[in-house]
């Protein structure tokens, strides 16, 4: 039985969904093509022409579409046309490396990196993605530190996952990323040298996307967003747009209650909006709700799907210790946390290692002092507010509008160091 189980993951399932989909907005009309490629089988080597490997799950068919005609207008809004397709027109030549042949999830992932990127063009970026949500992003002043910098920040999610940068791939960034296991690697292009070193991971699917280096057009772009019901209904919504792009887009952290109007008493620094700016680009791409640390233009720890706002802040507060302390063992011992506790109750190891990256962790507070707070939706409490301001955090951003804002913002005034607090005015919701 299991060995079936195993077999069914290597099964690239057939699919029964038509060549081209039509969809009809009253008198407008949406023309899509499936996209398929020729790609070796990984058993013969003949090719196979093939889109989707399966979806989410390999029982399930699957098939992508890539808009070819029509330009849709609702209302005073244009939503993206035709010819600028970024996931759904890669090619059998853009697929540098197949590797397995490549699934649903495998593209969600590289599209909701996308998603991220878009909003953080400015410097070279690596953003490493897991089951459609980040587990660690990071600015670099070159792409491998970048790189680094992402997956240090979660090297136990990362395991598996798929990263996508801004820039071109490099010797020192492909060397880094064969050092660890990924799916998926997207880039808007490889210098000499770099696709050599890839294949050295043979199942690695290396993907080129060519407007990668055009991705900041398509921040005010929205596209036509569809959720299906079980009852075979569809609900569809414009794509969000993020109105966070300078430090000027924040409101002031101000509420009035009762007649008595409270306001934040410490403005940010400089630093603290690049992190809020980051914090809330990165949270577009971040599962609701959730809440996020970020320090230096790298996430900390990054709270996902949770269905209470404190509760959420205090599972990022966990993530952010775990990964901390993988981080510091892993670069004295060469191993993960897990296995060092494992090996110290074996007796092959001494307990005073893991006592050493406990209190490191701890004094440091996972590095957390100093880091921004950041929440796709308002705190309709202190309690999540106080959270992030026990463990030291320096700014916190969320839209605003809770009645009880003017606790929040008492909260941050009472801190000891103050800490600072913007809104954005908007909800960042992502289901």
């Amino acid at each position: 039985m299991a060995k079936d189980f195993k077999k069914i993951y290597k099964t690239i399932m057939a699919d029964h969904f038509p060549d081209t989909m039509t969809i009809t907005f009253g008198e407008q009309k949406l023309v899509y093509k499936k996209r398929t490629w020729k790609i070796p089988d990984e058993k013969s080597g003949e090719l196979i022409e093939k889109g989707l490997r399966y979806g989410e799950n390999p029982d399930q068919e699957a098939a992508l579409y890539e808009l070819i005609n029509g330009n849709l207008i609702l209302g005073e809004c244009q939503f993206v046309s035709p010819g600028n397709g970024l996931v759904s027109s890669i090619t059998e030549e853009d697929m540098i490396q197949a590797g397995k042949h490549p699934g649903k999830i495998n593209l969600t992932d590289v599209d909701n990196g996308l998603n991220i990127l878009k909003y953080l063009t400015k410097k070279p970026a690596a953003v490493i993605m897991k089951h459609n949500n980040p587990c660690g992003v990071a600015y670099g002043n070159t792409l491998s530190e970048a790189y680094d910098r992402a997956n240090m920040a979660d090297r136990i999610a990362a395991f598996g996952g798929a990263v996508v940068f801004n820039r071109p791939i490099d010797k020192d960034t492909a060397e880094l990323i064969n050092k660890n296991y990924l799916e998926v690697v997207t880039a808007p292009e490889f210098e000499e040298g770099v696709v050599d070193i890839l294949k050295k991971r043979k199942n690695l699917r290396i993907i080129k996307i060519k407007r990668i280096d055009q991705l900041e057009e398509y921040k005010t772009l929205r596209f036509v967003d569809f959720k299906s019901l079980i009852d075979g209904g569809i609900i569809v919504q414009q794509s969000p747009i993020n109105a966070i792009n300078s430090k000027e887009d924040f409101k002031p952290a101000v509420a009035v209650y009762k007649g008595v109007e409270y306001r934040i008493e410490r403005e940010p620094t400089e630093n603290e909006y690049e992190d809020m700016i980051f914090g809330w680009a990165v949270e577009q791409g971040v599962s609701s709700n959730s809440v996020l640390y970020v320090k230096d233009g790298v996430t900390i720890g990054i709270g996902t799907g949770e269905q209470d706002r404190v509760g959420v802040a205090e599972i990022a507060v966990f993530k952010a210790y775990t990964k901390y302390a993988d981080a510091l063992c892993f670069k004295k011992y060469g191993i993960p946390y897990k296995i060092l506790e494992m090996e110290i109750n074996q007796g092959k190891r001494r307990k005073e290692q893991k006592e050493e990256i406990d209190f490191m962790t701890k004094q440091a507070r996972a590095g957390l002092i100093g880091s921004a707070m950041i929440s796709d939706a308002f705190f309709p409490f202190r309690d999540g507010v106080d959270v992030g301001i026990k463990e030291g955090v320096s700014a916190i951003v969320h839209p605003g509008g809770s009645e009880r804002d003017f606790e929040s913002i008492i909260a941050c005034n009472e801190a000891n160091p103050k800490v600072t607090m913007v809104f954005t005015g908007q909800r960042a919701f992502k289901h």
